[in-house]
């Protein structure tokens, strides 16, 4: 018997089968990957593990014992615990508090606010995730975010841990760390469910690979005894390949230009000095660990935060000053890093989110007034050409998968046909299917002659798809490299803070 089963687990959802009689066993101290394409169902059994939902058929059983989960309360109670790729932290309150909430460190009938703020440092030292006990998680941009769920499951070292898409935003050698840590936690025993897209991760690091593909488990595979290619037929159905053609670097007139660009948040110089410039036909990717600036770097370039000082050019037009609207005006699109709360209105249907930009002119809006067919149409468009997996065109894009937020997201932006386009984590959380095909989206636009700045925390593909590559540390460009100059080596280095000797 397994150390965790779930057994034929059904999920409905109005129009969508989300979970069809799947089975999953972990035994202990394994580290188990699920696979899937996105809507194929792996967030939603892992919210059934943790409590968040109910199946409509099926069980789930630990230790032999058949478990009622009613909450992620009741979850934790039974020593499972999960890092969700959608964060659960309370924006109120700082890291330390998110750390230990509800496994506080007393000293008598009070919090002892130090011993917890001293544990929490040295967890995360530790594990190599350096974070401030002390800040307040309001301010923290979305990778340090990701870094904090991994502390709080780290905190916790519950009997079973789910870590849903852990590495997004780590450098290379922080992922290495973080798998030195499962692997340690397996030793002692610890059952770990890896859902990722990653697939080097993958096969780096996990015993065994249930694949889902359609709500249905598609393959069962130990790892060491398949391979990459392998997956991908399992998870899609077809062979796919990451490696895309591309034309050599003919960089036009220059097109986004930022010069000397300082930001100040809180008392303190978040962006310092920032030159960069990225002209017509090339793709400029900025390499960096989360919470070094480059947030707040594209925050200032699209006119969401005010410039301490330096100026931003679009096209040859100053918009240093310039609202958002007239940065966008002047030919700059945006696919944002938060896609929940930056780039879509989760409320809103996927018709009037993917309308959004275009809602004031033809064919979508006539002398002022909304074209709903021509919305509905405008959408349906979209939704086929990327392929999104949504019941209707009037779902709010709220239910979707992350995957599949992301898809509308990008559907959206290139669709405008912006001379300028700034890509921040334009593929997190996406399946190889939709990287794929968002990777070549990003190389026509190139081949148009529209300029790419590219923000990513995946190495993979900065250098696949960078002709320039410029690292950011501690709020400064602290290297540039033309891409055949650059490898995820040197790159880590840099973004580690270090130099080449």
């Amino acid at each position: 018997m397994a150390f965790l089963e779930m057994v034929d687990i059904v999920k409905r959802y109005p129009g969508v089968l989300a979970n069809n009689q799947v089975s999953l066993e972990l035994e202990r101290g394994e580290i188990h990957a699920v696979m899937g394409e996105n809507g194929a169902g792996k967030s939603t059994l892992m919210s059934i593990l943790y409590g968040m939902q109910s199946p409509d058929e099926g069980y789930i059983r630990l230790k032999g014992s058949t478990l009622f989960l009613q909450s992620p309360l009741d979850a934790i109670a039974h020593g499972i615990g999960m890092v969700h790729q959608a964060f659960k932290l309370f924006e109120s309150l700082s890291v330390w508090e998110n750390v230990v909430y509800r496994r506080e460190p007393r000293r008598g009938i009070f919090i002892d606010g130090a011993r917890a703020r001293a544990q929490v440092e040295e967890l995360a030292h530790r594990h190599g995730l350096p974070i401030d006990p002390r800040a307040r998680v309001a301010n923290l941009p979305v990778g340090v975010r990701q870094r904090l769920e991994i502390l709080k499951a780290l905190y916790r070292e519950a009997e079973v841990l789910i870590l849903d898409e852990p590495t997004a935003v780590l450098t290379p050698a922080e992922v290495a760390t973080l798998f030195t840590v499962m692997k340690s936690l397996a030793a002692a025993g610890c059952s770990i469910l890896l859902v990722t897209h990653k697939l080097n991760e993958v096969m780096a690091v996990s015993d065994r690979i249930t694949v889902l593909r359609d709500g249905r488990v598609a393959a069962r595979l130990v790892t060491a005894d398949t391979d990459p290619d392998a997956i991908v037929r399992a998870m899609t159905g077809q062979q796919i390949t990451l490696q895309m053609p591309k034309q050599p670097h003919q960089p036009g007139a220059v097109r986004l230009a930022a010069k000397d660009l300082s930001v100040e948040q809180y008392g303190r110089r978040v962006v310092d000095g920032v030159s960069l410039e990225v002209a017509g036909g090339e793709i400029v990717g900025i390499a960096g660990v989360a919470g070094n600036g480059q947030s707040e770097l594209i925050e200032a370039l699209m006119g969401l935060i005010p410039i301490a000082r330096g100026s931003v050019m679009i096209e040859g037009r100053d918009v240093t000053r310039a609202s958002v609207a007239e940065h966008r005006a002047s030919g700059l699109g945006y696919i944002a890093e938060d896609r929940a709360r930056t780039a879509s209105a989760a409320s809103a249907s996927a018709t009037d989110n993917l309308a959004m930009g275009f809602h004031r002119s033809p064919p979508l809006a006539v002398g002022g007034l909304l074209k709903p067919a021509e919305m509905r149409a405008w959408a349906r468009s979209l939704i086929e050409r990327f392929d999104i997996k949504i019941a209707t065109v009037d779902t709010a894009v709220g239910t979707l998968s992350g995957g599949n937020l992301q898809k509308v997201v990008t559907a959206r932006e290139l669709a405008h046909n912006a001379p300028v386009l700034i890509a921040e984590q334009p593929t997190r959380g996406v399946d190889v299917g939709a990287i794929a095909f968002i990777h070549g989206e990003l190389l026509k636009e190139r081949e148009r002659g529209h300029g790419i700045l590219l923000v990513s925390a995946e190495l993979s593909e900065i250098l696949a798809l960078a002709d320039r590559i410029l690292v950011m540390y501690e709020g400064r460009i602290v290297a540039e490299f033309a891409r055949a100059d650059a490898d995820e080596a040197i790159l880590g280095l840099y973004m580690a803070g270090g130099t080449r000797a």
